[in-house]
Parts: C-alpha cells; structure tokens; sequence
C-alpha cells in the first residue's frame, strides 16, 4: 500500500484478516497451539539500531524465520538488510502488513510515536506483537494496547529487558520476606538525555539523506505533526521532541520504574508534580518550549497502600544527571545505582533500603542493622533462557507465541501488557505533568500557577480531576491519513 493508499480499505482489510487468521498454520496441536519444532515468521517494524537487536533475538540463530524488514532509511537498517537477504523490505509498515499474508508476529522498534498505532494494527491482524520501550507515545494509546492484546488474544511483550533479569525477581524475593519493611519512599534517576534537549526549533532545511525519499520521510512523520527533515529528528535525536519522542523519562522510565513497580505490585498512581530545568537563550523565544522535552526534570508521583505494600508511598524521579544522595545505611564510598552512580533505584523501607542500577542489575540489601546483603551467583529463578542475550526477553515472547495466549508460556511473560501497559502508563504520568508545566512558562499571571501545581489523577478514567487544560496531554491528535483504531 502506497502512502496515498485508502487507510480505511487497509482497516478493513486488517479486520477481514483478524476474523481469518491462525497462529497454527501447520502441524496443529489444537486451535491456538503450535508445535515448537515450528518456526514463526516473523517481520521487524524498524529494523535499524535497536530494530536488529530485537528482531535478531527473536530470530534466535536462525531458529524462527525473518520474512519481512520495514523501514524508511535502508541507511539505517544495513545490518538487517545484510543478515536476511531474502527478507521482503517495504518502507511503509502498513503495505507490510496489508500485502504480506505469511507474517505470525512482529517487533516494533520505531521512534515512539509509531508504537501505538502500529501494534494496534498487527493485534488486530492477529499478530503477536515485541514493543519497545516506552509501550507507547500517551497515556491513552498505552491504554488501548493493555485492552488490545486481551481483546485480540495476541501474544505481547514490551522492550524493556531487565524485567526478564533475575535481579529483578531477587528483589522481590528479598522484599517478600520482609527484609526492608513497608516501603514509603523510592528514588529513580537517571543520567540521560545524551541528546540534545530544551534547544530551539530548528528552522533550516537541510537535504533529506540520499537513501531517504519526500515520501518515505512522510511515512517517518507518520501520526505526527508534519515537520521538515532535520538530523535533530532522525535517525537517534527524535528523543528530545515532543512530536516524535517522550524525553528522557520515556527512554529510561520503563527500565528504572520496573523494579519498584515490579516489587511493590504497584498500580495507577493518584497524583503527580514536577519541576523542569530551565532554558536560557541569547534570543530567547517562549514558542521553543513546548515543542521540545526539557533538559531535565524532577517529578514527583504518588501511589496508595497496595497488597504487597502496607504503605502509601512518594517515587521521586529525576532525570539530567541530577541523583539523591546516599541514605545512611548505604557506605559513603559505595555507590548507588549502577556503578558509577548515574542511573538507578532505592528503595526506603522501614528496616532497610533496596538498590539496584539499570535493568534491575546490582541488587542490594543495606539493613538498618549495617548488615549487606547481595544476590547469590547463578541465581535465575528457573528462567530457562536466562543465557541468551538480553536474558532471553525476545526469545521468552517467541516461544509463548508458539504455546498459545493461554498458555501457561504467556503468564510466565516478565512484560506482557497486562503488566507493562500500567508500568508505561506511570512514567507517562510524568510527561503529561512535564507539558503542562513547560506550557504554563507561555501563560502570563496568576495562571501560570495552574500549570504547575501538583495533578490529581484519576486513572480509570484516565483523568487530571483537577487542572483540565492537562487532560490534552492524555492522548494526541493524528495527522490526516493516520488513526488509532
């Protein structure tokens, strides 16, 4: 389907092949089974960068099939190319799967605001669907995904690896037995961006590069508002706009918010306030702001007792290389986090703290007592790809397709929507606070207080009860052509 192609006959067409497709196409143990000498076909939406990474885990040496690569820029996705020579490349993801009947699931590796409307279309073919991180672009595309894979019974996974890590689930082994008690504070940070953010708007027009096309660079643009080229947009700096990408906080959230949010079973938040760093211009232009992320930020987000946590509890996040500093009970010449201290998560509890860096690695127990407690080696909680790369994140995704969305396979999924959906949801909660701010700097008075102040969140309804002009934040506009069905 070419980009001038009717979007509703590429729906209907989506619908027709939903009511008529298998995951068995052969070798059939029972409707929604697959037997796992079968391999899958599988086809990567994105294939450069982070693209190959996924769609090479989930191909496992060769053990499933790549039928199908989609990407704008073959400039950025050579490695793929190369790797599967025989693979169908299309530059538009919906004549992908409008025209290529034989594709069992895909991975989805595109700049966030692809995520949304591209997995919505796949799980309405009924094709298992690896989104990366973060799940989506908003809160409400986040919400029609987690409803999506159970409406649809498709097999889902997010990109956000360390929920597959060990340490992770040694955490919450940890926390299970009550080694720190109710925990009522944790902090997140983290170094990134490592790209540029809280700059001006470009403005002037440089050539598209040679392998790109006007109109593969309209379907990059895709559901966004429609900009010229720049390299401060593609191929990696998209990140820090708003337009394309969701700052740092949407880069790293899913990775750092996923121990906490994993061990303490927590779910919508109530409430949110942030702050953002400033920007400062020789011809300053209050109308940059919104349109980029900020250079940092510190947001505030707040959740009731749950089951497994018998405490209100305060997640502060910070992000531009701002961290907390060390809790006593952790050594002045430790370091927190990650190693070097500049990505990672502590949790406060009554009888102690727990810490870990990135993807959950490096969990540790300081106990108010002074005594340390560290992860055994070779723990792995009966993970059997715990070997593979990435913990075997991708290859888990594959082998629960193959077992079927009942299947005891699925339940077992670290990042399934059911869990990431509301994980994602929460560190949107932290964007959509961070435009209401950035916006209220362009509101003159006593207003500008209203964009600033602490939200009050209804998550059911997907609501701030308290400053309605916050609500935009919740979901976007599409450009015409584009929809979330």
């Amino acid at each position: 389907m070419s980009k001038k192609s009717n979007r509703r006959d590429f729906l209907k067409t989506g619908t027709l092949a939903a009511s008529s497709f298998f995951i068995v196409p052969r070798h059939v143990l029972g409707k929604g089974f697959r037997a796992p000498s079968d391999k899958l076909n599988l086809a990567a939406i994105g294939a450069g960068g982070k693209g190959w990474g996924d769609i090479r885990n989930a191909w496992n040496n060769g053990a499933e099939n790549v039928v199908a690569l989609a990407d704008v820029d073959p400039g950025q996705c050579q490695n793929a190319l190369k790797q599967w020579p025989k693979a169908k490349h299309y530059f538009d993801w919906r004549e992908m799967l409008d025209k290529q009947k034989d594709i069992d699931a895909v991975t989805i590796s595109t700049p966030d605001h692809h995520h949304g409307i591209a997995a919505i279309s796949a799980m309405q073919m009924g094709k298992g669907v690896y989104v990366q991180k973060p799940l989506t672009h908003n809160i409400y595309e986040t919400r029609m995904l987690t409803e999506g894979a159970r409406k649809y019974k498709v097999v889902s996974q997010m990109g956000n690896q360390g929920a597959s890590n060990p340490g992770q689930h040694k955490m919450k082994d940890w926390f299970k037995q009550d080694l720190i008690g109710p925990v009522s504070q944790v902090y997140v940070w983290t170094n990134r961006p490592v790209w540029p953010q809280g700059i001006p708007v470009p403005t002037d027009k440089p050539a598209l590069p040679a392998t790109m096309s006007k109109e593969n660079w309209d379907v990059f643009i895709g559901p966004a508002d429609y900009v010229d080229y720049h390299p401060l947009y593609h191929p990696f700096k998209w990140r820090g706009w708003w337009n394309f990408g969701t700052g740092a906080l949407g880069d790293m959230g899913c990775h750092l918010i996923d121990p906490p949010f994993r061990v303490l079973e927590l779910g919508y938040p109530t409430e949110v306030e942030c702050s953002v760093g400033q920007i400062f211009l020789e011809d300053w232009n209050p109308e940059y702001i919104p349109e980029g992320c900020p250079p940092s930020s510190h947001v505030q987000v707040k959740f009731p007792k749950t089951a497994a946590n018998d405490s209100e509890m305060t997640m502060v996040w910070s992000d531009g290389g701002i961290r907390p500093f060390h809790p006593p009970q952790i050594p002045a010449d430790e370091p927190i986090g990650d190693d070097q201290s500049a990505n990672g998560v502590i949790m406060i509890g009554t009888k102690g703290v727990m810490t870990c860096g990135t993807y959950g690695l490096n969990p540790k127990v300081y106990l108010n007592s002074g005594e340390k407690i560290e992860m055994e080696e070779g723990y792995n909680y009966g993970n059997p790809n715990i070997g593979m790369p990435e913990y075997g994140h991708q290859t888990s995704w594959v082998q629960a397709i193959k077992a079927g969305f009942n299947s005891p396979e699925h339940k077992k999924l670290t990042s399934s929507f059911d869990y990431s959906g509301p994980l994602t949801e929460t560190v949107l909660m932290g964007n959509l606070a961070i435009r209401s701010y950035q916006e209220a700097q362009l509101i003159e008075g006593k207003k500008v207080f209203e964009g600033r102040k602490k939200l009050l969140w209804d998550g059911d309804n997907m609501k701030i009860t308290n400053y309605d002009a916050a609500n935009k934040f919740v979901k976007r506009q599409y450009r015409d052509g584009w929809k979330l069905i």
